[in-house]
């Protein structure tokens, strides 16, 4: 039987201790056979042979969610299309990654999630997947009129009404600024579940929000619908950091986009260490016009694993290079 042994791990008295065996697995991805550790998703089998595969998501440093359905992928003999980032390889699997199914499925994803949402903030990866794939939401029809200021946050579940087809229904609704440090636009928000996940158990374990409604009307809120600053966040910007569309932004980076002042194309990014305790969480300062604009960590950091605290995250006021006073 084949393995693969993880790294060994040294214990301060010299004795070597073995990381976990795995039982290698031969499978077969898009006609090339492969052979992988048990327990890999077929998203990780793929990322090692250098295919990509599209995913909305999926993140590193959280478990699989499942909910954007892009990466979806065809395996002989089953009969449903199967989540990549979730699904484990077997023995003498066959994958397919762009067969005539798996193009007709990524295509009406994103066409949908591109006819009711904002996208236009995501990852240019996404941009280029949507041309892949010939996406045209326009199809659809003309957007709806976008909500009033906390219509969607008062929708009882169950109760929305199909539109009569003439209009694409969207998620449209002002944006939500109620603290100094990051924003919600909503109407960029395609219910990844990342920030939910993030808050809860893959992160920071506050669990101040969570999904509510049901269908299209499902929306991330607050327990009881509470203001942000009354609810349990802590204001430590982890739902900011794996948030893929822009629905989540720092307070710096949403006013620098209303001034059309955003330059992502000249920003620098510098890895430095937080001072703030000693920790030694690995801090990445993106900079633009001289000043810091956001602050994030490498996901693969054995410290952070891509999260920081609210002082690591928005604390960087002290060393911003400020005009003098008067």
């Amino acid at each position: 039987m084949t393995t693969e042994m993880t790294e060994p791990m040294r214990r301060s008295g010299g004795t070597v201790m073995l990381g976990e065996i795995r039982r290698m697995v031969t499978l077969t991805l898009d006609g090339v056979e492969v052979r992988v550790p048990e327990g890999t998703t077929i998203l990780e089998a793929l990322k090692a042979q250098g295919t990509e595969t599209p995913t909305l998501c999926y993140a590193p440093n959280l478990t699989p969610i499942n909910a954007c359905r892009v990466c979806m992928v065809e395996v002989t003999g089953s009969r449903v299309l199967v989540p990549s980032c979730a699904r484990a390889v077997e023995a003498g699997m066959e994958v397919h990654t762009d067969s005539e199914r798996v193009q007709h499925s990524r295509k009406m994803v994103l066409e949908l999630l591109a006819s009711s949402v904002d996208l236009s903030q995501t990852e240019p990866d996404v941009q280029r997947w949507m041309a892949k794939y010939g996406v045209d939401a326009d199809r659809y029809g003309p957007p709806e009129p976008p909500a009033a200021e906390g219509e969607r946050d008062t929708r009882h579940a169950g109760h929305h009404h199909a539109t009569d087809g003439s209009m694409a229904a969207n998620v449209a609704q002002p944006v939500k600024v109620d603290n100094d440090l990051y924003v919600r636009d909503y109407a960029r928000c395609i219910m990844c579940y990342k920030c939910v996940n993030a808050c809860g158990t893959d992160a920071q374990f506050t669990f101040a929000i969570a999904a509510a409604g049901r269908g299209f009307d499902t929306r991330i809120a607050t327990e009881y619908n509470t203001e942000l600053p009354d609810s349990a966040c802590v204001y430590c910007g982890n739902c900011v950091g794996v948030c893929p569309t822009g629905a989540l932004k720092s307070v710096a980076e949403h006013d620098l986009r209303e001034a059309d002042q955003w330059d992502e194309e000249n920003e620098t990014v510098t890895t430095t260490i937080c001072s703030f305790c000693g920790v030694g969480c690995n801090l990445e300062l993106h900079v633009q016009h001289n000043s810091i604009v956001n602050v994030t960590s490498p996901s693969d950091h054995s410290v952070t694993h891509g999260h920081l605290c609210i002082k690591g995250r928005f604390g960087f006021q002290h060393v911003q290079n400020l005009p003098p006073g008067p």
